[in-house]
């Protein structure tokens, strides 16, 4: 079958940072693009929460009545947080950009596709650039407790303040585009209330709809909210004459659903919108997409720790993460905060323990809670968990994966695949988070999934649809390109092919960038 003319030359599915590049660089080569989002827009202060106890606006599970930007998904080795909404994950991300070590760019399906190092160098200083970064120029509370720590490992030059995407400005002061030479919004300086991982209400993050995606709108680009892909469907054996789309309502269980036609189709919603949609794809609509689909699953080996103190002072001022602490040329630390009032957190805490079973941990939450009771009892009933909280975000480089299959019910598992699990249970974090305790004269509480089921939460699943050097290595090519199809190619965090082991916003972004660089002008 053939097809001269279509709705789209691409088709976008989702908005995340993979998303968002590609919509601008299709749009400035000429071509019609429609970007698809199963998310809400957040452009107005009234859209987002106040604090994370408004669920209906903070979390994402629209069956029941929650229409929020965060999502929160359970899996037996891993909790997973993620973003939802026009923007994807820049809503609700804590604002670091740095760029990986050098163990990235040598390790993993990739490393011998390219000299990923100098390949990428350019396209993370055009990223860099696009988002805004710029260094964070304060120091909060919880940075001297990090500039603190540097000190008691015996490494002071460890501490660093990172480049940021946040417009810091003057305080609350609105002005005209600072970026793109006017063609961009109007922007307003941070004022350092700690709620960037809320949505800045407040219009001084740098997200995806007020760069890549607001300039892509002006060159045509169509964003189309609210709404999920359920059936993408080549028109012929390998795509090379087009797709249908086939989507639906994402809010309503029996809402509209339609059709359109477009050229190439690229995928752009995150490991848990891409890997999701393609793993049942893969059953029906596009049966030759690579048997390495759900593979290399990454977490970037994360603890996350919240160190609660006694005192009366406030480590809910400044950005979600001001600091870094580098441990060694593997390892980071980083102080997280939520803006005060927003302790839903609180209610899913539990003492920070190990054990080898569950019985074993439980047992000892309680035998830590009987030793212990004052000091877990002021941890947890704190006039405002947010305010008093220093939560601790530890990450490594060292790799292992997991596999993403789908259950025959249409849900996600998880299974291992190279490598030991996740362990919510990494000795160093929990050392650190001791000597955090000492600076902040407080007590340290994980969440209960990882004191009573043993796996860990990460804000930063990765992987799944590698690259590979064919489809038996990958699912896709050095230029993001889908084995097996034509006009198909996947740009988002499920195409990371090695552990950053720090934020993958700025990675995905740069490597993106690269993938669009590949792709000539509309005709």
């Amino acid at each position: 079958m053939s097809q001269t003319t279509f709705d789209y030359d691409y088709v976008i599915i989702g908005s995340g940072f993979g998303g968002s590049v590609s919509a601008l660089r299709l749009a400035e080569k000429g071509y019609k693009v429609l970007v698809i989002e199963k998310g809400k827009w957040f452009a107005q202060e009234a859209d987002f929460p106040k604090t994370n106890w408004n669920l209906r606006k903070w979390m994402w599970l629209p069956s029941l009545g929650l229409q929020g930007m965060l999502k929160l998904s359970i899996y037996k080795h891993v909790t997973v947080l993620s973003g939802v909404g026009v923007g994807g994950g820049s809503i609700v991300y804590a604002n670091t950009l740095p760029i990986p070590k050098q163990a990235f760019f040598k390790t993993g399906s990739w490393q011998h596709l390219a000299d990923w190092e100098q390949e990428l160098k350019p396209f993370y200083q055009t990223a860099l650039k696009m988002l805004g970064a710029s260094q964070h120029p304060y120091m909060s509370r919880s940075d001297e407790s990090m500039k603190q720590l540097a000190v008691e490992l015996g490494k002071p030059e460890a501490f660093e303040r990172p480049d940021v995407a946040v417009y810091f400005g003057k305080s609350e002061e609105t002005v005209a585009d600072p970026y793109f030479d006017g063609k961009g919004p109007d922007r307003t300086g941070c004022k350092q209330c700690g709620g960037c991982m809320l949505g800045c209400r407040y219009n001084a993050k740098n997200t995806l709809d007020k760069n890549y995606l607001h300039l892509a709108q002006q060159l045509g680009c169509e964003i189309k909210a609210e709404t999920e892909v359920y059936d993408v469907i080549p028109l012929n054996e390998d795509g090379s004459a087009g797709y249908t789309i086939k989507f639906k309502d994402a809010l309503r269980y029996f809402g509209k659903k339609g059709s359109l036609t477009t050229r190439s189709v690229l995928f752009a919603g995150g490991v848990l919108g891409t890997l999701p949609l393609l793993l049942k794809l893969k059953k029906t609509s596009l049966p030759r997409l690579s048997d390495q689909l759900g593979r290399g699953v990454r977490t970037n080996s994360e603890s996350l720790i919240g160190v609660t103190t006694f005192d009366d002072v406030s480590y809910a001022e400044g950005i979600a993460i001001g600091s870094i602490v580098h441990i060694d040329e593997n390892r980071h630390v980083e102080p997280v905060k939520y803006s005060e009032g927003s302790g839903f957190w609180r209610i899913l805490m539990a003492p920070m323990v190990q054990g080898k079973t569950v019985l074993g941990r439980i047992f000892n939450m309680f035998k830590e809670v009987a030793i212990h009771p004052r000091a877990n009892l002021k941890a947890f009933f704190v006039d405002d968990w947010s305010k008093r909280t220093q939560i601790l975000l530890y990450m490594e480089s060292i790799d292992s994966t997991l596999r993403m299959k789908r259950r025959s019910w249409g849900g996600l598992k998880t299974a291992l695949d190279q490598g030991a699990a996740p362990t919510a249970f990494n000795p160093i974090a929990q050392s650190i988070a001791k000597k955090i305790e000492k600076i902040n004269n407080g007590k340290a509480m994980v969440l209960a999934n990882e004191t009573i089921l043993g796996s860990p939460t990460t804000a930063h699943i990765l992987g799944g649809a590698c690259m590979g050097s064919d489809a038996t290595q990958g699912v896709i090519d050095a230029d993001n390109r889908v084995f097996n199809y034509q006009n198909m190619l996947i740009c988002d965090g499920s195409a990371i092919s090695a552990n950053p082991g720090v934020n993958p916003s700025l990675s995905i972004t740069a490597i993106t960038e690269r993938a669009m660089s590949k792709i000539g002008d509309s005709r």
